[in-house]
């Protein structure tokens, strides 16, 4: 199986997002990525339901909303309502996660969780059941351009493992310093979405870069 790709709209040129999102459309992505900063859980501030609501309208893509906010379970209808489809809250943010988790279920979205970089798996242990998604940040949340930690890639593989054992189909993605150099290293430790920014809307030839990524480790998996 081929992985998702995301392409991240926080590393696009604001200037013509029609532009922008039109590229993603005509890509091989399959969802478009939406990174939302309330400027508190992270020293940035990105956007909110404005965005979202017009992204919905530019998109033909799934919208992958991922909330570094404080108490996000205020906004889950909000940004359900603006177009969300999948939703994305941080462990570190959420003292109530298994509630929060049903509430973005309640909406019709697919519910997902965030871990930091210094955040183990294993306070994941008791919500695992509840989740579509796990988004392992493989760079501190805040800022586009970042380089990838390397030591986040073990965690996609406990991830693999324990879902597996548990017979669970949540999807693993990978969000932060993604791009063609660690793709595939990725997609062999159970990565199951790729979050990318720069290095697609940052390439020469986006279109190309996405299709890059979305056969990363295709060779590798046939073996």
């Amino acid at each position: 199986m081929k992985p998702y790709i995301a392409p991240s709209l926080l590393a696009a040129d604001f200037t013509c997002l029609d532009r922008e999102i039109g590229m993603v459309n005509a890509s091989e992505a399959d969802w478009l990525h939406l990174d939302v900063m309330d400027g508190r859980f992270v020293p940035n501030i990105t956007f909110g339901m404005l965005m979202v609501e017009a992204a919905k309208r530019l998109s033909t893509k799934p919208l992958d909303v991922h909330l570094m906010i404080v108490e996000p379970e205020k906004y889950i209808e909000a940004f359900r309502e603006a177009g969300a489809e999948v939703i994305t809250v941080h462990q570190e943010a959420c003292p109530h996660l298994h509630r929060t988790l049903q509430q973005i279920r309640a909406t019709g979205a697919r519910a997902g969780v965030a871990i930091n970089p210094s955040t183990p798996v294993d306070t994941l242990e008791d919500v695992l059941e509840d989740l579509d998604l796990v988004c392992v940040m493989s760079v501190n949340p805040g800022f586009g351009g970042q380089k990838f930690i390397y030591r986040t890639l073990h965690k996609v593989q406990q991830l693999k493992n324990r879902l597996t054992e548990r017979n669970l189909a949540a999807l693993i993605e990978v969000d932060g310093g993604v791009g063609p150099q660690n793709a595939e290293v990725l997609v062999r430790a159970g990565a199951h979405v790729l979050v990318a920014g720069s290095s697609v809307f940052g390439a020469a030839d986006p279109l190309k870069a996405v299709s890059i990524l979305k056969n990363a480790g295709q060779e590798s998996l046939l073996v």
